[in-house]
């Protein structure tokens, strides 16, 4: 399976969803939320993306787009809130897994169609990314729906099952919409029930997840096992580097992602694109905090793409 997943997509993503603070023991806070973290890669590798958001009118708000400043974001996406906060999530480990305890009614879960006209119009769009969160209140989840009728743009969705905030309806509505969907392992197995996660049952479920959604290419993650790459072609399978030095995994599938837009930009065949998403998910588990400030890490990930 060398083919490539499509033919290279001219234009700048649009990224749609929710930006936050994790908030893990001891009060550190970390600012991210996957679709911030996948269009912070996205603008270190160079593809200016454009961010559809909503923070809240307080501290946690300006620390966003003090951040989005000096990374040199396009921030005319981001709507501010005089009524609901910047959005948190409180994370713990429960067993060898992180628990997401994510706050109800934050500003991202009121992201309005009106103000965007003036941030989309003239933009030169290539596809929309979303998340799945994003869907659990209904004024963003109409925002993002008309934007998608209205651009008429290819979608991505991420699957993050997050208890309680999703329902099976909702998701198949989202993969039915989408041309490309990523989940991980476990995800895929609670989404299709009866799922085995053994190599073989996880790719028999993809495969039905193609076929039912209409998808052109899902993507699983299955953390230290690696990923693979389902389409009509085949499926292709992937392991990681060995990290040496863990740090902090919460934010390896956002990188993983990041890099699956990038590889969709450029028309990397399912091979590049699993190879390399996976060694960036890894050195990204090597610091602290889904997203780096280090220009030199991506000057580095794209020079080993030959694109430095």
């Amino acid at each position: 399976m060398s083919s490539t997943i499509t033919p290279p997509i001219q234009g700048k993503p649009l990224i749609y969803g929710e930006v936050l603070f994790d908030i893990f023991p001891g009060d550190k806070k970390v600012l991210g939320g996957a679709p911030f973290n996948v269009a912070w890669h996205l603008q270190g590798f160079g593809l200016s993306p454009l961010l559809i958001s909503r923070i809240g009118c307080d501290d946690e708000g300006n620390s966003v787009m003090d951040a989005m400043h000096r990374w040199a974001m396009d921030s005319s996406g981001i709507q501010r809130d005089e009524a609901y906060p910047t959005g948190g999530v409180e994370i713990g480990m429960q067993g060898t897994h992180h628990r997401f305890d994510i706050r109800p009614e934050q500003a991202y879960d009121h992201i309005d169609f009106e103000p965007l006209d003036n941030a989309v119009r003239g933009q030169n769009l290539s596809l929309i990314y979303q998340g799945s969160l994003i869907a659990r209140n209904p004024a963003s989840r109409d925002t993002l729906q008309r934007l998608i009728r209205e651009t008429h743009l290819p979608v991505f969705v991420d699957v993050n099952l997050r208890d309680p905030w999703w329902d099976a309806a909702t998701v198949a509505g989202m993969l039915k919409a989408a041309r490309w969907a990523k989940l991980n392992d476990e995800e895929l197995a609670t989404l299709l029930s009866g799922t085995a996660q053994t190599d073989d049952g996880l790719e028999r479920a993809a495969n039905e997840a193609l076929s039912r959604f209409e998808l052109d290419a899902i993507v699983v993650t299955r953390g230290a096992e690696g990923a693979f790459i389902t389409s009509a072609d085949g499926t292709l399978s992937g392991k990681p580097p060995p990290v040496e030095n863990l740090v902090d995994s919460v934010g390896a599938g956002d990188a993983f992602c990041a890099v699956t837009l990038f590889g969709l930009h450029q028309g990397w065949s399912a091979s590049e694109t699993i190879g390399r998403a996976l060694t960036f998910a890894s050195a990204v588990c090597e610091q602290r905090g889904a997203t780096s400030p280090d220009r030199k890490l991506y000057e580095r990930t794209l020079a080993s793409w030959g694109l430095g």
